[in-house]
């Protein structure tokens, strides 16, 4: 990108893949990114923004098996928001994330049981509210 709207620093990043029609507990999102259960993606801001907000989930592609916890960090590593422990087949659950004076944000995926390692998870719906 030309550096003016926020982008995923690749180097910096896990594997990913940006989709459409994700399913979570069988709702469909419009749109979301997928990532392996052990995961970060860095968003470098590149503007003042307010807010990332989006819906998180285990896949249905996942068919059921694993459980993970998401969270967002700011650019200096603090934690500025958890999920509980979100199983295969539960429904998505919320985020909305403060990002005031923040230059990037963090969004990790981490595995909670031993096939948690197996889950494809979801940030669906993801939106970043910039000036």
């Amino acid at each position: 990108g030309d550096r003016s709207e926020p982008e995923v620093v690749m180097g910096q990043s896990s594997w990913l893949w940006q989709r459409s029609n994700v399913s979570i507990a069988s709702t469909r999102y419009a749109h979301g990114v997928t990532v392996h259960a052990r995961s970060s993606v860095t968003i470098q801001l590149n503007r003042p923004c307010t807010s990332y907000q989006a819906m998180v989930g285990v896949d249905d592609l996942t068919m059921g098996l694993g459980a993970v916890r998401f969270s967002v960090f700011n650019g200096d590593g603090a934690r500025l928001w958890r999920s509980p422990v979100m199983e295969g087949g539960a429904p998505a659950v919320p985020v909305s994330v403060n990002i005031a004076g923040q230059s990037s944000i963090r969004l990790v995926v981490e595995p909670e049981t031993p096939f948690g390692g197996v889950a494809l998870a979801d940030w669906a719906e993801s939106r970043i509210s910039c000036a």
